[in-house]
């Protein structure tokens, strides 16, 4: 198994919860997002992490998903859904609930894309959330 670069078959990801697509999609998207600060021009290293957390805290994910949702197609709005609607242990005293499982969809969605092995797809739809 290439864990850098998974290609995992769609019953393989049928049996993850969306809380476990959800769990790998927050590194993707973090990852995703201290590239983009970092391929942006040079900052300091304090700088990098305070735009990072502004960037991946729950509220933000929230906000960002409304502007790909209208793009997703039948199959990434399911895995989404699926996503909004898991039920977590905890919600972050930073977030309400609702900003929460946007965030969790956000997540889900993007693991989902990462271990099926769509990443230009997941790259493409992060560049939509960046440009607004």
């Amino acid at each position: 198994m290439d864990y850098l670069h998974p290609k995992l078959d769609d019953a393989a990801i049928a049996r993850m919860s969306s809380l476990a697509l959800a769990h790998v999609g927050d590194a993707v998207y973090e990852i995703l997002v201290r590239t983009h600060l970092a391929c942006g021009g040079t900052q300091t290293a304090k700088n990098l992490h305070s735009q990072t957390i502004t960037l991946v805290r729950a509220s933000a994910q929230a906000k960002a998903i409304e502007h790909i949702l209208p793009d997703l197609t039948e199959e990434e709005e399911t895995v989404y859904r699926h996503g909004r609607n898991a039920k977590p242990k905890t919600v972050p005293k930073s977030a309400t609930v609702a900003e929460y499982a946007h965030a969790t969809a956000l997540e889900a969605l993007f693991g989902w894309l990462y271990l099926g092995g769509q990443r230009q797809r997941a790259s493409d739809l992060f560049d939509v959330m960046m440009e607004e």
